[in-house]
């Protein structure tokens, strides 16, 4: 049986964290919710949920992703796959056994859930969004010949594997940093489409021109980081 671990970083997600947890299949032996600093009740609606939550003071993603995987380290029983999604209800959980199929049944290492254009709801990303993965994926592309199409947050990958890429990213790179780790160390990797819908709240990112722009900078920077490498 394959131990399948979820980890999902959220920042005052309290209305949409309970809608995430109920839809994740029951193939999921936990899901760890990581308040990143968060001051509603996500942790108390977790909690309410199902899910094991975890606290992260320090603000960014990556921080927040880094702290689940801390704490799956701890544990005696590993799991075989981590998936990573959002806490905002714009990804679809229910296809989570669509994201981790290749691994299963392909021995595939990483797999991006690609939010592609024909099953994007109207307005679910924004135009800096869209720019910036576009042009995230054509330098990986351009660089080191990769087949990414998007900087998805729903994705899998082998516990092994993650451990071996050695994340470090604490804030918007976390994405970029583990595609462009993956192909460095020659993962095999696939894309499935999934569905994308507009989110619950406002995004911290995209929802700011703060957030787009350290976002686009701290994405071009590991990509210009690794090119050299």
């Amino acid at each position: 049986m394959t131990k399948i671990n979820v980890i999902i970083p959220a920042y005052n997600e309290a209305d949409s964290i309970s809608h995430v947890i109920k839809d994740i299949p029951s193939i999921a032996e936990e899901v760890i919710v990581v308040s990143n600093n968060s001051s509603d009740a996500t942790e108390e609606n977790a909690k309410k949920a199902g899910a094991t939550v975890l606290k992260e003071n320090k603000r960014g993603y990556g921080y927040a992703c880094l702290k689940g995987m801390d704490y799956i380290s701890n544990k005696k029983d590993k799991p075989d796959i981590i998936v990573f999604l959002d806490g905002d209800y714009s990804d679809y959980p229910e296809e989570l056994e669509k994201i981790v199929a290749p691994i299963i049944k392909d021995d595939v290492d990483f797999v991006i859930g690609a939010r592609v254009k024909r099953l994007r709801e109207k307005g679910s990303m924004t135009m800096p969004q869209i720019f910036g993965n576009w042009l995230a994926t054509f330098l990986m592309k351009l660089m080191f010949n990769a087949k990414f199409s998007d900087l998805g947050p729903f994705r899998a990958i082998k516990y092994n594997k993650l451990l071996a890429l050695k994340m470090e990213d604490k804030t918007y790179g976390w994405t970029v940093e583990m595609q462009l780790k993956a192909l460095k160390q020659k993962l095999s990797y696939v894309e499935v489409p999934v569905n994308y819908r507009n989110r619950i709240g406002v995004s911290k990112v995209s929802g700011t021109v703060k957030g787009a722009i350290f976002a686009g900078i701290k994405i071009l920077a590991w990509i210009f980081k690794y090119s050299f490498k």
